[in-house]
């Protein structure tokens, strides 16, 4: 068994091959087109709708392209300039070119500031770089890289996960500073993408932000049920295990389409090796992780309001509330003032514990939702 074949198909991290990445032909489209149009663009979606899996799954159809590189940058943790240039740098260097000796020298030549070191793998004999950047010297070394890409040969993509998180530096000038150097770029493309979806398109769509109408806006939604259907019968028949269309709907609604809430089921239904998956075998197998999962959603509980908690609840019970200031909603469940209700629900979106879409408000882990349904 390799890498690209896994044991189970349902992969639930990381990109591994096309044939374990389930449809999203529109949108690998979209984002492609727009890249190589040269257009930067913004991918907003909730969290685990599966963002960074289109993004492998697009670079990975660019890959094969001599002429062209690509770069994925993760900016969850980090927190000012230094640490984003710093996770930048590891990134691009060495990635950029070949890894040959005489590129590498090349490279250690071309920056002043970000002092990269020149290394070999001991047990491969690979030259590789590590970078060592001055705090001070962070927003010149931001400089150097992106002129870097810019004299390269290759046409180069980047793709900025959790970019939201730049919002949320001490440091408010970094926003500034990136736009001002990414909009001089012309051999460089960027995705833009985050889960907070408020402050991700705050900062695109408020007309007093450096990156306002700088990009073109792409809204990641769920998966075609069809298509995942489709996707999901063929490796179940490929392991001897028969899922008929029905059960799957049944599964797709009850987690709200939420793509890694439905593929985590699929993972432990393929991995039960039940000859027929029933709804009733959904039904044991979700309950079995919500109770796995039991202790942290009891602390989720601990941690927020007693008026917090009953509106996840009634809001659980319901699957989505269109408004939940509704008169006989607040008086069904009763929730008391309208107000007091408007300032939990606020609270709970900004925890990420309820999430608002066009449809209303839902509790955002899928699996938390049933938890509350359940107990």
């Amino acid at each position: 068994m390799t890498s690209k074949h896994p044991y189970n198909p349902f992969v639930l991290t990381g990109y591994i091959a096309p044939e374990y990445f389930c449809d999203r032909e529109r949108e690998t489209a979209k984002l492609l087109s727009a890249l190589r149009n040269g257009r930067n663009v913004t991918l907003v979606s909730p969290r685990r709708m599966g963002k960074t899996g289109l993004i492998h799954h697009s670079f990975h159809r660019l890959k094969p392209q001599p002429d062209v590189r690509c770069f994925y940058v993760d900016l969850y943790q980090t927190d000012g300039l230094h640490a984003l240039v710093k996770k930048l740098a590891g990134t691009v260097l060495g990635a950029l070119d070949t890894r040959s000796t005489m590129v590498m020298k090349r490279v250690l030549g071309f920056f002043k500031s970000l002092r990269p070191v020149f290394t070999l793998d001991p047990m491969t004999g690979e030259p590789g770089l590590s970078v060592d950047i001055s705090p001070d010297a962070a927003e010149y070394s931001l400089q150097e890289i992106f002129a870097y890409m810019e004299q390269s040969s290759s046409r180069c993509y980047v793709a900025f996960d959790e970019f939201q998180t730049v919002a949320e530096y001490a440091d408010k000038r970094v926003e500034a500073l990136l736009r001002s150097h990414i909009q001089q770029l012309t051999n460089v493309n960027f995705i833009f993408c985050g889960s907070k979806q408020h402050l991700l398109q705050n900062m695109f769509v408020t007309a007093a932000r450096p990156f306002y109408q700088s990009t073109q806006m792409m809204t990641l939604g769920p998966i075609d049920a069809a298509a995942y259907y489709d996707f999901a019968s063929q490796l179940f028949d490929n392991h001897g295990q028969k899922m008929e269309r029905e059960v799957f709907e049944y599964l797709f609604d009850m987690l709200s389409a939420h793509t890694w809430y439905v593929h985590s089921i699929l993972n432990r239904l393929y991995e039960t090796g039940e000859p027929e998956i029933t709804r009733e075998l959904v039904e044991q197998v979700v309950r079995m992780v919500v109770e796995e999962n039991a202790a942290t959603y009891q602390t989720f509980l601990q941690l927020i309001t007693s008026l917090q908690g009953r509106i996840l609840r009634a809001v659980a019970q319901s699957h989505c509330v269109n408004e939940v200031l509704n008169a006989n909603f607040l008086r069904q469940n009763r929730l008391g003032a309208a107000s007091s209700v408007r300032t939990a629900v606020k609270s709970l979106v900004d925890k990420e514990l309820l999430l608002q879409t066009d449809g209303g408000y839902q509790v955002y882990d899928r699996f938390f939702e049933q938890y509350l349904r359940l107990f």
